[in-house]
């Protein structure tokens, strides 16, 4: 996955630089390495996850001069702090992978510049000399970058327009800025941590939007048969290209109907049987016969990851920590997530994940069905959109990274996304009694997965993984508070009030955390409480009227 650092000022030395970029070495632990910056202004830094370009070329920041890669010659500790070489012209340092590199690299060397690796992240320092910032634009990636320009000192830094890959910001003492892949590379260096905005890139103090994913201009006039075919022609595009990899691929698979189909589709446009791995409790797991359903139909070589009450318990103040969020739901389903990467970690070879997230924020939750019209209803997915990646985006990034894997997101394909956005939300309202039905109709011809998991009624991850998981939470919570404690606590805090006792025990373990930092996450994750049907105090699914068959 790898992890960036940009120190913006020479206000700090080689030890909080290295002590900041350590506490995120499990998202890139082949190998770690600093760089200064000329004339003292400031450093950049990597750990290195090898996915693409798997030499030793391939290890960042990228060095350019005279349209040629050059070499970083170590000169500090333990050949970890470099300084930037003579002659350099820019540099960066990216979290990211960027399809269709190949063809932007072929036109780049047509135009005289020469490469050193396989690394799809080396060709970023020539599109910025060739084409500035207007270079975002045309990256179709999963990314987040920090270059140095160092003919006019400037540091650029960019983030995808989905938010797939993290970026924090905070100024400095000094007036200056810092960046880093997650909130704890900062905690020691700013005051107040905030996340970089999706689709923005930053220069010179300025944060400039070059691309909104939630910003419709005009609705597709397609009818449902070209609906369903684009849907599902741009869905497969997606999964094939983020099969790209110099590093074994793996599969999450809950048996729901996005992670089956990405598997399904996976199947179809691989040679050899795909790598799926499915989580469930010990006493009342949902999912694990649903994903074994899809594994068997698809052949894959299956995994079953069995957890307990215990490791329930144990883990939720690792997962706060790791996360950075108090949010409610995103806590609970990262439960299940984060114990099924670290088995992935400890029990196979695999490196990269694909995943299923973001199909509920184009295509509508189980509460989406109160929306009380079609504008209301793309007003809700447009917000979705925009803080994605303070959620399910953020869930998958860290419970994956802290285990030295890199998620891949098919849903989060741009094209899908731009074009799914656009289909008008009269279509998209369930009044076909099931929701999602656009994205199940675009598949049912293939039969790439079996057809009762195509038309299965959704269930929530936390709930999948076990109705007991948010049980044992709220027990916990429970066990840790009485009541006078309860009323007590949540009088501490302002923004993003805690409401539950659970969400208190989050919140409290938050702040041990990363006191302070709270407006990192814009608010709890709920369903919108001005629809009738709505108004619950509990994000689940599960507390719905419509739930229904959901959680069978």
């Amino acid at each position: 996955m790898c992890s960036i650092l940009g120190v913006c000022t020479p206000a700090f030395d080689e030890a909080q630089v290295l002590a900041a970029l350590e506490k995120t070495k499990s998202r890139g632990p082949d190998s770690m390495r600093v760089v200064r910056t000329n004339n003292n202004n400031g450093y950049l830094g990597f750990n290195r996850l090898s996915i693409m370009g798997l030499t030793e070329e391939g290890m960042q920041p990228f060095a350019y001069s005279n349209k040629k890669t050059i070499q970083i010659a170590a000169s500090g500790q333990d050949d970890i702090v470099y300084d930037m070489p003579e002659g350099c012209e820019s540099m960066v340092v990216c979290n990211g992978e960027i399809y269709g590199f190949r063809k932007l690299k072929e036109e780049l060397i047509g135009k005289g510049y020469e490469f050193i690796s396989d690394s799809d992240c080396e060709i970023l320092p020539a599109l910025y000399k060739e084409y500035g910032t207007d270079m975002f634009r045309m990256l179709d990636a999963e990314f987040a970058m920090i270059l140095y320009d160092v003919k006019t000192g400037s540091y650029i830094a960019a983030r995808d327009p989905i938010g797939i890959r993290p970026l924090y910001y905070g100024f400095t003492e000094d007036g200056k800025y810092v960046f880093a892949s997650e909130p704890k590379n900062l905690l020691t260096l700013t005051d107040l941590i905030q996340p970089f905005p999706p689709g923005h890139f930053f220069k010179d103090g300025t944060f400039t939007c070059y691309r909104d994913m939630s910003d419709v201009k005009e609705y597709t006039k397609d009818d449902i048969d070209q609906i369903t075919e684009k849907i599902h022609d741009l869905l497969t595009e997606g999964v094939k290209k983020r099969l790209d990899s110099d590093a074994p691929v793996g599969f999450l698979l809950s048996g729901g109907l996005d992670s089956s189909l990405v598997c399904g589709i996976a199947a179809k446009l691989s040679d050899k049987p795909l790598q799926t791995w499915a989580i469930g409790m010990d006493i009342d797991a949902i999912d694990l016969k649903y994903a074994r359903e899809v594994a068997d139909y698809i052949h894959s070589d299956h995994h079953e990851v069995i957890i307990t009450k215990d490791d329930v318990v144990e883990a939720m103040d690792t997962v706060v920590k790791i996360l950075g969020t108090y949010d409610i739901t995103t806590i609970r389903a990262s439960i299940g997530m984060y114990l099924i990467c670290k088995a992935i970690h400890e029990q196979s070879d695999t490196r990269v994940l694909l995943t299923g997230e973001i199909s509920d924020e184009i295509f509508g939750y189980k509460y989406t069905d109160f929306a009380p019209d079609a504008e209301a209803f793309q007003k809700e997915a447009e917000k979705r959109i925009r803080e994605l990646h303070m959620y399910d985006v953020l869930r998958a990034d860290r419970c994956i990274s802290v285990n030295s894997l890199e998620a891949r997101v098919p849903f989060g394909d741009l094209d899908f996304v731009e074009y799914c956005m656009s289909i008008d939300p009269e279509k998209k309202l369930n009044k076909y009694g099931k929701g999602k039905y656009l994205l199940r109709k675009a598949f049912e011809k293939d039969a790439l997965i079996p057809d009762s998991i195509l038309w299965r009624e959704k269930a929530a991850f936390s709930d999948a993984v076990g109705h007991s998981l948010r049980d044992d939470l709220a027990w916990l919570a429970e066990k840790t508070y009485t009541e006078e404690e309860y009323e007590q606590g949540i009088q501490k805090y302002e923004h993003a009030k805690p409401f539950t006792k659970e969400s208190l025990l989050y919140r409290d373990t938050f702040e041990k955390y990363y006191p302070g930092q709270s407006e990192m996450v814009v608010d709890f994750w709920m369903p919108n409480k001005s629809w009738e049907g709505c108004d619950v105090n509990d994000p689940s699914a599960r507390v719905l009227s419509n739930y229904g068959a959901s959680g069978k």
